[in-house]
């Protein structure tokens, strides 16, 4: 199996999943001389794509896949339609386990532009989802609403005035 360093967007679990579910996460590691940037403004048709170049005082946080010879198929022609004439080559990456040699994918555009609008959506979690909010129950203690009458209106009573023993709401 080929190792992959992925980057970006490509980070997220769950989208790697998606495009390569075949092939195992294997670690981290840094691509030490490259830098995170942003090119293709003119590719695609929701801005830049995150790509790297050469920068020998900067480094990348990647994560590492084995990734089999299907899922490199897939990912090739996904990558290709998505950044538009990607380039896929070889790079070292430095991990506690040693510095094997990973693929990774290039883009053959112009550096700059402001990232997608789709990036901080893939690459950072999501905020929490607050619990909805309860239905309105009755307490126990409380008795069951009043009967419409005439001087409840057409809402009915209100859960605070309950019905006194002569029928009157008070």
């Amino acid at each position: 199996m080929a190792l992959y360093a992925a980057y970006g967007t490509n980070l997220d679990a769950s989208r790697m999943l998606r495009l390569a579910p075949h092939s195992p996460t294997r670690g981290t590691g840094w691509l030490s001389g490259w830098r995170l940037t942003f090119a293709g403004e003119d590719i695609g048709w929701d801005g830049p794509k995150a790509t790297i170049v050469e920068d020998p005082t900067s480094q990348v946080y990647v994560a590492l896949y084995d990734v089999t010879p299907a899922d490199e198929e897939t990912m090739d022609e996904f990558e290709r339609a998505v950044l538009g004439g990607a380039t896929k080559i070889r790079l070292r990456v430095h991990t506690l386990d040693g510095d094997p040699l990973a693929w990774v994918y290039v883009m053959d555009a112009y550096e700059g532009g402001l990232p997608t609008a789709s990036l901080p959506r893939r690459a950072w979690p999501r905020p929490p989802r607050w619990p909805a909010p309860p239905t309105t129950t009755w307490p126990t203690c409380a008795r069951a609403p009043a009967a419409r009458t005439a001087s409840a209106g057409r809402f009915g009573a209100h859960p605070a005035i309950r019905p006194h023993r002569d029928g009157a709401n008070r």
